[in-house]
């Protein structure tokens, strides 16, 4: 009898498509779900013949209490080497091997741009026009040109967005609780004296953090009014670092311009949630990593920890 392996969270209905899922047959019999399952009970039930899941990074979390309930459950691969979303000491407890696949910078960085350009000539608002006979030209297009981009966090993803916004003839300073001048420098950036002094100055504000204990709640109310009026905040990292009843309210007084949002506190987000329908922001369904190139990576060495796992030599794997 196969081995039951099941993919989790494939919305786009691709993974068995982009990697050699045949190359573990019969040995290993694969499936695809392509609903989000967000009651644990359903999950827990969907799941209890698999010996092997493979999810999305922080779509579906697995908890302690999720491990106690697929006794069979051997194998948890995850894209990506960081998943916050998995119990790691449960799966250790519940005798689970979890491995973890690469994963690119190049698609996080092309979708903060595509929301900064999207913001900045309301490409959203003109487009709708254009195709229901509105108004000829509506809106004034904020240049970027000259203009400063505050980044939150200077590593590989950050690195590679300051090096378009200098393409744009922008002037790019950035923060972080451990960023030095030295190492802002060598990608041409300014390094803020402080958070406050990036928030105060900057007209496109961009998160590049990792969510943890120093960065949840990172920006409240009283930082997103330190803002420019006409600044605009993007977020493609995680939506906790932002206090998201303090972001609503200020997009709805006008505190700030407008928001490019790709993460929430819930996904996918609720059809009734406010983001929908705001009309200062920017919203994509958490889209950061969602291309072509890093799924065929993903869903390829999703194929390889499997086959090392049942050679008995694990590879990526996740402590």
């Amino acid at each position: 009898m196969s081995l039951q392996c099941r993919i989790l969270d494939d919305y786009q209905n691709v993974s068995l498509s982009l990697a050699d899922w045949q190359a573990l047959a019969p040995q290993v019999e694969c499936r695809a779900l392509t609903q989000h399952i967000a009651d644990e009970n359903i999950l827990a039930e969907t799941l209890k013949d698999a010996d092997m899941v493979v999810i999305m990074r922080e779509r579906t979390p697995f908890t302690a209490s999720l491990f106690a309930r697929l006794p069979k459950l051997k194998l948890l691969i995850t894209s990506g080497m960081r998943n916050a979303a998995v119990d790691l000491a449960a799966a250790k407890k519940h005798g689970v091997t979890v491995c973890g696949t690469g994963s690119g910078q190049a698609a996080p960085v092309e979708l903060t741009w595509a929301l900064i350009l999207g913001l900045a000539r309301h490409l959203v608002t003109e487009n709708r026009a254009l195709r229901h006979n509105g108004p000829w030209q509506s809106t004034l297009g904020f240049g970027l040109n000259g203009k400063r981009l505050g980044l939150l966090g200077l590593g590989k993803i950050g690195q590679k967005v300051a090096h378009i916004a200098q393409a744009f003839g922008m002037n790019v300073c950035a923060w972080s609780q451990n960023l030095t001048a030295e190492r802002a420098a060598e990608h041409g950036v300014t390094l803020c004296p402080s958070k406050e002094a990036l928030l105060q100055t900057s007209d496109v504000v961009s998160i590049h953090l990792v969510l943890g204990d120093r960065t949840r709640g990172l920006l409240g109310a009283q930082e997103l009014a330190q803002m420019k009026p006409s600044a605009l905040l993007i977020n493609t990292s995680r939506a906790a670092i932002v206090d998201q009843p303090a972001l609503l309210s200020a997009l709805q007084s006008g505190v700030i311009a407008g928001a490019g949002l790709d993460v929430f506190d819930v996904e996918p987000l609720p059809a009734d949630h406010p983001f929908r329908t705001q009309p200062n922001v920017l919203a994509t369904p958490h889209l950061g990593y969602v291309a072509d190139g890093n799924y065929r990576v993903y869903f390829t060495e999703a194929v390889e920890d499997i086959q090392a796992f049942l050679a008995g030599k694990p590879v990526r794997v996740l402590d």
